[in-house]
């Protein structure tokens, strides 16, 4: 993903140990007898891999071999560890997602192989190719940002959205990737059907932003391919602030396009009022020159041509639909199914976002 040396959140296994969630001997062998897919030169068994901590729902991996004789890298995702949601962590969809979107103007990563067996690693996995650049994840690594630097990566992050909003499904073999007609209202149904997954104690108001979204579902006014989790650190920047590609697309269907923008604005700048301290962590800050929300949005609208006026329903969602996410991760930590850290301030995040959507809502 990022370049080893410049992001944190790595965690190193001993010399030939496996990784947290990860067997190496029987990926070894897969991999050797798809080596042609990878280009990769695997005939020694010779196989690195590194978690890369920092993501709270698929694990992904750094894996190293060589190729051409030459030091290369690839990464694996696959999903976490115990408790999974019903149709959350499918890699076939992250996997053909990528794949479609290869030619498009969206960057998005090579992908090399997909194993649906879960025999082989004890789940299903996808490889793809390492792309180089910087994920900026906490606000240590943008402090040194030049507030022009910062915002010449924030305005390249709203015209990758802008542009993946416009590409059109059935071009890209993506028709059937899901049902746009309806859409908001399966989010709201879905999203509370996760909830009910995922829960293990009562959480103040959250039912109540749940009944209250439903009732105020807009009109969608197009359909598009969506992320579902479009952020500053689900991408990956080059030297040059540029968007080298952007990660993470287990939530990907076809839907409304706001519905990403609503959330990227709950990510944007409200973390930090919400405390969410360690829990979940943004690199944006103003204080270093990123522009502000609205400045963003004004950007996403001029370059898609959609109406922004109903976003408040849209950010509201988002900020039930991360509660529902935080929540579903405090319920594996609680019962010792993640890997890495990070996770003990997920319980009290969820109900601040639980008051911030309400109060979305009601504004």
């Amino acid at each position: 993903m990022s370049n080893p040396a410049a992001a944190p959140g790595r965690e190193e296994a001993p010399d030939g140990a496996d990784p947290p969630g990860l067997a190496l001997a029987p990926l070894r062998a897969y991999l050797a007898e798809h080596a042609a897919e990878l280009d990769a030169d695997l005939g020694d068994g010779a196989l690195g891999a590194q978690l890369i901590a920092g993501g709270k729902s698929n694990l992904t991996y750094i894996l190293r071999g060589r190729r051409n004789g030459a030091p290369a890298s690839w990464v694996l995702r696959r999903p976490p560890l115990g408790h999974v949601l019903a149709t959350a962590h499918d890699m076939a969809r992250e996997f053909r997602v990528l794949s479609a979107l290869a030619p498009t103007g969206v960057p998005v990563p090579e992908v090399h192989l997909l194993c649906e067996d879960a025999e082989v690693i004890g789940a299903p996995f996808y490889v793809m190719e390492f792309v180089d650049g910087t994920v900026y994840r906490d606000k240590s690594q943008t402090a040194a940002l030049t507030a022009e630097r910062a915002r010449a990566m924030s305005w390249a992050l709203m015209d990758v959205l802008a542009d993946l909003h416009a590409v059109d499904p059935a071009e890209v073999g993506l028709g059937d990737f899901g049902r746009p007609e309806g859409y908001l209202d399966r989010q709201v149904a879905r999203w509370g059907k996760q909830l009910a997954a995922s829960r293990s104690r009562e959480v103040p108001g959250i039912d109540a932003l749940h009944e209250a979204l439903g009732d105020a579902v807009p009109q969608s006014q197009r359909a598009a391919i969506v992320h579902g989790d479009y952020r500053l650190d689900n991408a990956i920047v080059d030297d040059q602030d540029r968007i080298a590609a952007v990660l993470d697309w287990e939530m990907a269907t076809l839907g409304d396009p706001l519905a990403d923008l609503g959330l990227l604005c709950v990510y944007w700048t409200e973390l930090e009022t919400l405390g969410a301290g360690k829990a979940l962590t943004s690199a944006v800050d103003s204080a270093a020159g990123f522009p502000a929300q609205d400045e963003l949005i004004e950007r996403y609208a001029s370059r898609s041509g959609l109406d922004v006026t109903p976003l408040p329903w849209y950010i509201a969602f988002g900020y039930f639909k991360l509660a529902v996410i935080a929540e579903g991760i405090y319920y594996r930590y609680l019962s010792g199914q993640t890997v890495g850290s990070g996770f003990e301030g997920m319980g009290d995040l969820v109900p601040a976002l639980v008051r911030r959507g309400l109060d979305t809502l009601a504004a």
